[in-house]
């Protein structure tokens, strides 16, 4: 690593990304290339020589006998004559990219990158650490410990959370790895219990709209399928997951002879920003002796406004509580954030402890390690990016910035409630909105194509993009506002895209 070679393309790199940023509006919002494309424009190997950090960046018209071929067009053309494509990032790359920086992203849940984050980002690089020690870089485990009791305080998380008790927080990848760890924890918890061969009796619990991940982590702890409960969820109670239909649940499986182990609540579903109700769940699996944890991924960012707070009320019952900082907290991906009551129910089931790992402050338990709180071994400085936002934003911009998204999801709420060709199909709680375009003289049956076109014709123009879910069988448009660099004109913009395409799809179905 030359000191001098880096600070010359580190500069190019900074201004190409800063570049991008000021003109990230110019791009379809989603990628518009075909599966395989490329492929068709990267060469079969790794070049023998280097090639410069210009060159990559800006592209080359390629010469090919007397034809004069662009990289951007490359794709759409074919010749029989032999050639190498250097690849580089203008011409190749950012065709293929899906821009969920751009002010007109409105699809799944945002992905927040800024300025602090991006800093915090580049300092872990250059530092480059594997911290799953506390020996191998003493800083990464104690920022980490310290920022994530910063940001458990900041959202009210009961002291039975904070490292300096029992529990504590870890930054995982994401989500899924913070469910699973914690599945993996209560199994062992149980299974301690009840004895090993029990693995085929325990059953988990949650809602039918209840992340994929949960799934996944099932999948991996060695979850009998059949013993997995998805319950099923209504318009009647918001898609929330109900009390009695899980009471009942549990009550016939422990009549069956099967062991209730592990429920999960979710606060801010990912169709509809659902909020289970914690306090009576909590109340429920504590009576159960089941390991609750609590799913707050997206929505766990907005408990730093006290308005939002309560939604989590009852996380002191819960046995572990996660949120991802990269969703709506203005840090880089990736940075999931997992904080549980007992660490130890973490070190048992994941710890290792292998003779090239041994030292003393690791055998004399006065440290944290956190490889045994996670599923790999290595892990990286993530705590910077997050310990930079909180020192060059402050609570009150990062408050300002939820709100900012709330209220533009509110605008736009109000603008779907004006036009009668639509209906908003569940409250809006955060920012939100779930909506559909109705179809002419009430024939449901068409419905859900309706939407299912209006979805494509929207996205295809690549002016903006929104994605969908199903609720009660029915096909629904999603709008979610959460990209930093969004504002009010965009979010009119983009209604004014859905109303135009929806026009010229209703006049075709009335032809």
């Amino acid at each position: 690593m030359d000191a001098e070679q880096l600070r010359e393309n580190a500069h190019k790199m900074v201004d190409f990304i800063a570049d991008y940023y000021k003109t990230i509006e110019d791009f379809p919002v989603l990628s518009q290339v075909q599966p395989g494309y490329l492929r068709e424009l990267l060469p079969d190997s790794a070049p023998t020589q280097p090639e410069s950090l210009q060159h990559i960046f800006d592209g080359e018209i390629l010469l090919l006998g007397s034809h004069v071929l662009e990289l951007a067009t490359f794709s759409a053309l074919h010749y029989e004559t032999r050639f190498y494509v250097i690849a580089d990032i203008q011409a190749k790359i950012l065709p293929g990219v899906t821009h969920w920086q751009s002010p007109n992203f409105f699809a799944y849940y945002p992905s927040n990158s800024s300025i602090a984050g991006f800093l915090g980002e580049m300092l872990s690089a250059g530092l480059n650490i594997v911290g799953f020690s506390w020996v191998t870089s003493p800083a990464a485990t104690e920022l980490e410990m310290i920022v994530l009791d910063w940001l458990a305080k900041l959202i009210k998380l009961p002291d039975e959370f904070l490292s300096a008790g029992q529990g504590g927080g870890v930054i995982q990848g994401t989500a899924s790895e913070a469910i699973l760890v914690v599945m993996l924890a209560a199994r062992d918890k149980i299974l301690r219990r009840v004895g090993e061969n029990a693995l085929e009796k325990l059953v988990v619990y949650a809602s039918d709209q209840t992340h994929s991940a949960l799934q996944k982590a099932c999948q991996i702890a060695g979850i009998h399928p059949e013993n997995c409960r998805i319950l099923s969820t209504n318009s009647t109670t918001n898609y929330a997951l109900s009390p009695s239909v899980l009471n009942e649940a549990i009550s016939n499986d422990i009549t069956s002879g099967l062991i209730p182990f592990f429920l999960c609540g979710t606060v801010g579903t990912t169709s509809s920003t659902a909020v289970d109700p914690l306090g009576e769940l909590g109340k429920i699996a504590k009576n159960n002796e089941m390991w609750f944890h609590v799913d707050a991924a997206y929505a766990g960012s907005a408990c730093i406004c006290p308005e939002y707070r309560h939604y989590i009320d009852g996380v002191e019952k819960a046995d572990s509580f996660n949120m991802n900082a990269h969703k709506w907290f203005l840090t880089n991906f990736d940075c999931s954030v997992l904080w549980i009551k007992d660490r130890n129910a973490l070190v048992q089931s994941l710890s290792t402890n292998p003779e090239f790992l041994k030292n003393k402050a690791s055998q004399a338990n006065m440290v944290v390690d956190y490889k045994d709180w996670q599923v790999p071994l290595g892990r990286r400085f993530r705590s910077l990016k997050l310990w930079m936002v909180l020192r060059l934003y402050g609570l009150e911009n990062l408050q300002s910035y939820i709100r900012t998204h709330i209220n533009l999801a509110k605008h736009f709420e109000e603008l779907v409630a004006q036009d009668p060709r639509f209906e908003i199909v569940t409250p809006r709680l955060y920012s939100l909105v779930c909506f559909r375009l109705l179809p002419p003289h009430g024939n449901e049956a068409c419905a859900s194509k309706l939407n299912h076109d209006l979805l494509d014709a929207v996205n295809s123009t690549g002016k903006i993009y929104i994605s969908h879910t199903v609720l009660s069988g029915a096909y629904i448009l999603r709008f979610a506002v959460g990209a930093p660099l969004t504002e009010e004109k965009h979010v009119t913009a983009a209604w004014k895209v859905l109303q135009d395409e929806a026009s010229a799809l209703l006049a075709t179905c009335l032809e």
